[in-house]
């Protein structure tokens, strides 16, 4: 199965773009990136039963989306090259605000870099 970022729609008035997806496309089944997947219902779950019309950026709110759509530059499938480098560069660079946050107390700052860094281990637990 292949990866490619696609566009998920919900209750058929919600784009959520940049959605990692496995796709196959000998019997065409498609599932969600396992990483990404507790992000994915949480968000429909905050949109409720009946959401109104909008879209979302699901990158903007999950690493492991953020990361492959940089690794795919304007392909809609990732790099599998870069992904490895980038995880990396993201784990310092989030390591740096953390010590950032923490100096400045910024609870907040502090739960939301956490939570990033946690999005971005779940790979660990998947493989």
């Amino acid at each position: 199965m292949k990866m490619k970022l696609r566009t998920v729609i919900y209750s058929g008035k919600v784009e959520i773009d940049n959605v990692p997806i496995y796709s196959c496309s000998s019997c065409s089944r498609s599932e969600v990136f396992p990483e990404v997947k507790p992000d994915l219902t949480g968000l429909i779950a905050q949109l409720g039963a009946t959401p109104s019309k909008q879209t979302f950026l699901f990158n903007e709110c999950n690493e492991w989306a953020d990361l492959l759509v940089e690794a795919s530059g304007d392909r809609k499938q990732p790099d599998t090259s870069a992904i490895e480098r980038l995880i990396g560069e993201r784990v310092n660079s989030l390591l740096d605000l953390m010590l950032l946050a923490q100096s400045l107390d910024d609870q907040d700052w502090i739960a939301d870099i956490s939570k990033r860094l946690s999005q971005i281990s779940r790979r660990s637990m998947h493989t």
